[in-house]
């Protein structure tokens, strides 16, 4: 792209595309004289959106794109401003960020780890990235989170559902604001027991990474609390198309509950899979067989059309949320791209602001000050209720939901109800939880 398309546009498509499957050695340098990586000194300031652009998450990186030109309009000034006025915090004006106009550069994740660090690693390199986002795998997240953290620049973690995330894995310089697999563990399985009752028999099936691990072992240990037995655990190829082979085993197991712990592309095949094989008109053990999806997503539900209905899952926010801010960022992207955003445009959107709000309020782009700023804070207005950033481990804790296929769904984004606002304190846990330890979060590395 020319250098005049990238003035006008605020936007370059970073170069890691070739070879970006293969790992790169991971060698920074700063200035000396900057104090710290990629220190803006001009009237700019350039953000490193790193989404999966291919792959099974690619509808979810569409969507995350598009939040983030959007918070990017807002933050320079553009469009009607969305969540700058629900915000809690008053740091933001429309001018940027501390004055600089903010620009961007995109990578393709291809929801592989290897290109994603690839990818980030020529936008901090080549294109002076003082910040990274994205992803829609947790495989991923960790993989440039380790690199951020080695390169001296904040990583605001896309989507991410892994509990190591911000448990074995969690970095100084990265900061989630998406839910885990223990709070979807924690939200799910009283409304399961509600509706299913407490002796089930469940059949998993995981994504063999380390989303897929940490989810099965989340609600396996909330169901089985309550009563639930696990028969068995099955883990299958993040890049499996079609799970025929996976699911005709479930059948003869003494199971009368399916748990797909997979998420984009491969929760709509297992789902439809599942259907096709017939388990939702099975009657085991006297019960109605029952397929659960612990970790929902309204574009997920699209590709799975009617097999989603009566499902239930948890979702870290949705656009059908009554409060000002939800409605505010509603109407935005509505406005902008004619449909309702997903939880994945939302986080992104969200944490694009936390950043830019961290920065303003700190006085610096300086990573350790964005990373002391974020640390401890709490804000509202950015939907979901009451948030907290804990300074221990950067994970985010607000409300989660429990969704629900619906039944008779109004449009082709009406496809899933809020059943339950599960409240934050239902969802929290100390720093040093079991299926959170053995990590260290270390000191903020500024990358002087």
């Amino acid at each position: 792209m020319s250098k005049q398309n990238v003035t006008r546009r605020g936007v370059l498509k970073t170069g890691a595309v070739t070879g970006a499957g293969v790992a790169l050695p991971t060698i920074f340098t700063a200035s000396s004289a900057a104090a710290f990586t990629n220190e803006p000194t001009g009237s700019t300031v350039t953000l490193g959106f790193n989404v999966p652009q291919t792959g099974a998450y690619a509808d979810e990186g569409a969507d995350e794109l598009r939040a983030y030109e959007l918070a990017v309009e807002h933050l320079n000034g553009g469009g009607d401003g969305g969540m700058l006025s629900t915000f809690s915090s008053k740091a933001l004006d429309g001018t940027g960020i501390l004055g600089k106009k903010v620009e961007f550069v995109t990578g393709d994740t291809q929801t592989k780890s290897d290109a994603a660090r690839a990818s980030a690693k020529s936008m901090i390199e080549k294109d002076g990235a003082v910040m990274i986002t994205g992803g829609s795998s947790s495989g991923v997240a960790i993989a440039v989170q380790g690199l951020c953290q080695e390169a001296g620049v904040i990583f605001m973690a896309g989507l991410t559902h892994s509990n190591d995330t911000t448990g074995k894995d969690k970095k100084a310089n990265g900061f989630r604001h998406f839910f885990n697999g223990y709070m979807s563990g924690a939200a799910l399985a009283p409304v399961l027991a509600a509706n299913y009752g407490n002796d089930r028999k469940a059949y998993h099936l995981t994504a063999d990474y380390t989303w897929g691990w940490t989810q099965q072992e989340s609600i396996a240990a909330a169901t089985e609390a309550l009563g639930w037995e696990t028969v068995n655990n099955v883990l299958t190829p993040l890049a499996s198309t079609d799970f025929s082979s996976y699911i005709a085993p479930v059948l003869n197991s003494g199971a009368d509950v399916l748990v797909l712990n997979h998420y984009g592309g491969n929760m709509v095949n297992s789902l439809t899979n599942a259907v096709q094989f017939g388990l939702r008109d099975k009657v085991v053990n006297g019960k109605n067989f029952e397929i659960v999806v612990p970790l929902y997503s309204r574009l997920m539900a699209r590709g799975a059309g009617e097999n989603v209905k009566g499902i239930f899952g948890s979702t870290n926010w949705h656009w059908s949320l009554p409060d000002d801010g939800s409605k505010t960022f509603v109407k935005s992207f509505g406005t902008k791209y004619g449909f309702p955003p997903s939880q994945a445009a939302h986080t992104c959107y969200v944490q694009t602001l936390l950043y830019a709000d961290a920065v303003t309020r700190a006085g610096s782009f300086n990573p350790c000050a964005v990373a002391e700023a974020l640390e401890g804070f709490e804000f509202d207005g950015l939907g979901n209720g009451p948030t907290l950033y804990r300074a221990e481990d950067h994970q985010c804790f607000k409300d989660v939901l429990v969704v629900r296929g619906k039944e008779n769904p109004t449009s082709e984004f009406d496809l899933l109800e809020i059943v339950e606002i599960t409240p934050r304190g239902q969802v929290e846990y100390a720093p040093d939880h079991p299926m959170f330890a053995g990590g260290n979060l270390g000191s903020c590395n500024p990358g002087a």
